[in-house]
């Protein structure tokens, strides 16, 4: 889909793709300075970080191992129910390796609470979270991620693999969608 297909949909654009990359690029290369001479195991949340996923490990000069998670705390609702399910687990073992978490927006962070309480159960040496976005209420709840691309407002996302009812995640900047889609 190209952007200018959707942007009768959208309310405003974010962060440009350009902005994206850049943002992108540095995060790779913060994370490689930080996990110089290891090998990481970056574990992406399904389906939302899939974009960024593939940018930042492709722009890593690091040894890595890339693995996926999918979670759920919606079932079919708009509301959190508050009980997560795993729907796609590890397919590697992560006990006495470095992780680093990657995720496409920290909202609440209750979820990914709950993520990083089963993974540091599984005994990695270290764990760590990197965020494209993260909005206020994550802020509040002091949900911590070492590596954040952009504070943003609290807004309902979309594109660079964000979604409304599983639309718009090919869109190649962050947008905010119009409120009556």
């Amino acid at each position: 889909m190209r952007d200018s297909d959707i942007e009768e949909h959208l309310d405003r654009v974010l962060f440009t793709e350009e902005q994206v990359a850049q943002r992108v690029k540095e995060l790779a290369e913060q994370v490689d300075r930080d996990y110089e001479g290891k090998r990481i195991v970056l574990i992406g949340i399904l389906k939302g970080a899939m974009m960024i996923m593939a940018d930042l490990s492709r722009a890593m000069k690091s040894d890595v191992v890339i693995d996926w998670m999918a979670v759920s705390s919606y079932g079919g609702n708009m509301k959190s129910s508050g009980v997560v399910r795993i729907l796609k687990d590890l397919d590697v073992d992560i006990q006495g390796r470095d992780v680093l978490i990657v995720e496409d927006v920290l909202d609440t962070g209750l979820t990914l609470q709950w993520v990083m309480r089963n993974l540091e159960s599984r005994n990695p040496n270290s764990l760590e979270l990197l965020s494209l976005l993260r909005k206020p209420k994550a802020r509040e709840n002091r949900s911590e991620a070492k590596y954040v691309g952009f504070d943003i407002d609290d807004d309902f996302v979309i594109g660079y693999g964000m979604d409304f009812s599983e639309r718009y995640r090919n869109l190649s900047s962050v947008a905010i969608l119009r409120s009556e889609q």
